[in-house]
């Protein structure tokens, strides 16, 4: 079996394109490291994956849809470089099929062949029309033949199935997103894997105060994710005791402010730990209170290094059908005990001054508060496909790790 995977972004990277296409390359070994013979070789302008004749198609082709960087991809079939044998076996293919016009496509990356990409075009296209009757269509045919011409073989094919786009995870560095159960952060995760990062995830839980339901919940999303980006660190942190003594020492409406504000600097040291060169979440311009253009400010005041918002400009109802189609909707919308709803003011600011926020700070033993919340951080691995590396049991904070 043979599938040939085209890009389309890669493709205008400069001098480190090959970089790009050997870890896209490695990553659709690694999506499909459990079916056995599969390979992946480069070609000019895209890669062939070839797996043994048994394989299940099904199987494979999902492994491929969900590989960022992918564009599009199509199971192949091939011949020997002889034009009679692509018009016999394309046209022994097309026999039966159901198509009131067509044509014929030809890339030709051996141009030492006979004949140019026109004229094969029309030799191939008079012999299917011949054999099946149908009319051609240069403009809006209903199917089209692709060919293309290789200096040991001609690979042919008609679909194209779509990929998900974007670059191959691993080439943009890393990046420590904020997991926190719901329905935008696992949706701000995968859009920043389709921009290339290496997702690590980090999730502020008030166990035991609440009940596990939102760890469980993260647990679940983390292996969805794990899908996209093959392996995936989850950090866990008990905001609890934070959140205990900023509620007895602040006032109720910025509590909210300064939730996320600790949150900030507790995902800054474990995102230094970890390599991870910015901090994402799923905030969305003026959804809640805390998400407003001012209190996003006052809460990036006490980072050092960005924190990237993907889904800043986008609603409710965006978010949702992404979240749908990535598979995290049901499981975001189960019921949990989220840290976020404990200990939550009536009425919280919804446009904090860092003035007042500072203030309320200086009441707060923030180095003692953020150093025992980091240290008490666990930490569970995934990996897709599974490889028995995945750690269900609580693991020491983060080191330093590539």
């Amino acid at each position: 079996m043979n599938v040939v995977v085209h890009y389309h972004e890669i493709a205008l990277k400069g001098k480190n394109r090959p970089y790009f296409i050997e870890k896209l390359a490695r990553n659709l070994r690694r999506a499909s490291s459990d079916i056995p013979g599969v390979a992946v070789r480069a070609l000019a302008g895209r890669l062939l994956l070839t797996a043994p004749a048994d394989t299940a198609w099904e199987r494979l082709r999902e492994r491929i849809a969900s590989t960022f960087g992918v564009v599009n991809f199509a199971r192949v079939f091939e011949v020997t470089p002889d034009l009679e044998a692509l018009t016999s076996a394309a046209t022994e293919r097309l026999l039966g099929g159901r198509f009131a016009s067509f044509r014929v496509r030809t890339k030709r990356s051996h141009k030492g062949f006979p004949m140019t990409s026109m004229e094969i075009d029309r030799q191939v296209g008079g012999a299917i029309r011949q054999a099946t009757g149908a009319r051609v269509d240069l403009e809006s045919a209903e199917l089209t033949l692709f060919v293309e011409v290789l200096k040991d073989r001609i690979l042919f094919y008609v679909e194209k199935l779509p990929g998900p786009g974007g670059l191959p995870v691993g080439v943009s560095g890393r990046v420590l997103t904020l997991l926190s159960g719901g329905i935008d952060s696992p949706v701000a995760a995968s859009r920043m894997m389709k921009r290339g990062c290496q997702s690590w995830l980090i999730h502020f839980h008030a166990f035991p105060l609440q009940d596990r339901t939102s760890i469980d919940k993260v647990m679940d999303l983390s292996r969805v994710l794990t899908r996209l980006q093959y392996r995936t660190r989850l950090l866990l942190v008990p905001f609890g005791p934070v959140q205990q003594t900023i509620v007895a020492s602040c006032p109720a409406p910025l509590r909210v402010v300064l939730y996320r504000r600790c949150m900030v600097r507790i995902a800054e040291i474990l995102a230094q730990r970890c390599r991870a060169g910015a901090l994402v979440t799923g905030e969305s311009l003026g959804q809640v209170a805390s998400q407003t253009l001012e209190n996003l400010s006052v809460i990036d005041e006490a980072a050092t290094r960005p924190i990237l918002r993907p889904l800043v400009g986008m609603d409710k109802d965006e978010i949702t059908r992404e979240a749908q189609r990535l598979g995290t909707f049901e499981i975001s919308t189960l019921p949990d005990q989220d840290c976020c709803q404990l200990f939550v003011p009536r009425n919280p600011a919804t446009a904090a001054r860092l003035e007042a926020v500072r203030r309320a700070e200086t009441a707060l033993d923030l180095e003692h508060l953020v150093g025992a919340a980091t240290e008490s951080t666990e930490e569970r691995g995934f990996s897709f496909p599974p490889d028995g590396t995945d750690s269900p049991q609580p693991s020491s904070p983060p080191t330093s790790s590539s």
